[in-house]
């Protein structure tokens, strides 16, 4: 499925829509700089984002000194046990450490591989002794994980380039 997907797990039991969301609200931790929310209000079943605009990690994310951020819109497609998944980016500005969000000039959806380049800065989660997460805050951070618990319940993660979710 290459760039826009990622095949479900053959041997994973093939859950329901609603168990998968539950897997993945699962993955939301305190200490992760990501949240996955409900996202009803977009007309979507699940959004995930770098938590940027949370008080709590304004610091963090301006030490990486990030300009751009995304989020992930998701829908689950139940008949072809698919997360279909569209990406949109929004630009960054700074004002006295507090960030403030607005969608990207160049508006951009659908799924993008993005680095931070010049973003020396590192966060590091520590969890459970023996596990650690550095993140530098690119796309694939946010992804990879949700691809994984998405392929772990029978699903496919299919991310969606134009049209609707």
């Amino acid at each position: 499925m290459g760039f826009f997907g990622k095949k479900a797990d053959k041997n994973a039991p093939v859950l329901s829509a609603s168990e998968a969301k539950q897997r993945l609200l699962a993955l939301n931790r305190a200490t992760a700089p990501y949240q996955i929310i409900d996202g009803a209000s977009e007309q979507v079943d699940l959004i995930a984002e770098w938590k940027i605009v949370d008080a709590k990690w304004h610091e963090i994310f301006a030490k990486a000194n990030l300009t751009k951020v995304f989020r992930i819109y998701m829908k689950f497609n139940e008949a072809k046990h698919e997360l279909r998944t569209k990406d949109e980016e929004y630009t960054v500005e700074w004002k006295a450490g507090v960030p403030s969000l607005s969608i990207s000039v160049q508006k951009f959806q659908g799924q993008m591989t993005s680095v931070e380049f010049g973003a020396a800065y590192a966060f590091t989660e520590e969890l459970t002794p023996g596990q650690v997460y550095k993140y530098r805050f690119n796309t694939n951070e946010l992804k990879k994980p949700i691809q994984e618990a998405v392929a772990a319940c029978g699903w496919a993660y299919k991310g969606i380039a134009f049209g609707k979710l």
